[in-house]
């Protein structure tokens, strides 16, 4: 009876056991992660393959990658990352690819800065404090230092800036008021913010290094089958169309 029964608990968990076996993690840059979780999403009804995102900043994803964590697919925010992990040859061969271009977008809450000009501000130091991530770990507080630099701005910004371990906490400090300006994702704009913006604007690409975001599929992947058809439906029509509703730029 005993084996009778242990037998039938076999029958009973060996569907969760395959659907666990096909299911991906997927590593998230933070300021992809509401986009990540629409394409998930999408990816689970077509294929029927669960996916598990872990989010933060891409050089503490990376760091975790190194050190073995494992994830089956990295959607970083840069492509230095994706290139060190190629260069080490700890993705599998060919799979990198640029799935978004990204930009930055000056922005505020603050009631001080309502229907006035936030560069014009920014300009002026007319700010108390400035929110942008943290440019060791995260390509979009890389990419706004390097802003702040070309534009001459940052010797007056350098002593009131605040950062964020990642591009969703430096969203956080200035729309609960802990800033009076951040530099965030203007994704992060186009898929909504639970607090109205009292000015924004769009910083130009070319006062930055280009935010090239890069996909890979790590060589340790367990399910490199279903990581080869996420990274296809990252290249299909129906993916294309919900990321630049999300404000990012595909490349050809």
């Amino acid at each position: 009876m005993s084996s009778l029964r242990a037998l039938l608990l076999i029958l009973v968990l060996l569907p969760c056991i395959s659907q666990s076996d096909d299911s991906l993690t997927v590593a998230v840059a933070s300021n992809f992660q509401t986009t990540a979780r629409s394409i998930a999403s999408q990816f689970t009804e077509a294929t029927g393959i669960p996916v598990r995102l872990s989010t933060g900043s891409t050089g503490k994803l990376y760091a975790q990658i190194v050190n073995g964590a494992p994830f089956d697919v990295f959607l970083a925010a840069d492509a230095v990352r994706p290139r060190r992990l190629d260069d080490a040859g700890q993705i599998v061969p060919g799979s990198r690819m640029t799935y978004v271009l990204g930009s930055l977008l000056l922005w505020s809450a603050d009631p001080s800065l309502r229907a006035k000009d936030c560069r014009a501000a920014l300009e002026a130091g007319a700010y108390s404090r400035l929110a942008v991530a943290n440019p060791e770990t995260a390509p979009y507080g890389l990419a706004a230092k390097q802003f702040l630099e070309n534009a001459g701005l940052y010797d007056v910004a350098k002593s009131r800036l605040v950062f964020g371990e990642n591009i969703s906490q430096t969203l956080n400090f200035v729309a609960t008021g802990n800033a009076t300006l951040g530099l965030i994702a203007a994704s992060q704009a186009a898929t909504g913010i639970p607090v109205e913006a009292t000015c924004s604007w769009p910083v130009p690409t070319n006062l930055h290094s280009e935010l090239a975001q890069q996909a890979v599929v790590l060589l340790s992947s367990k399910n490199t089958d279903a990581a080869a058809q996420f990274m296809r439906y990252l290249r299909s029509a129906e993916a294309r169309s919900l990321l630049e509703r999300h404000g990012y730029r595909v490349p050809e």
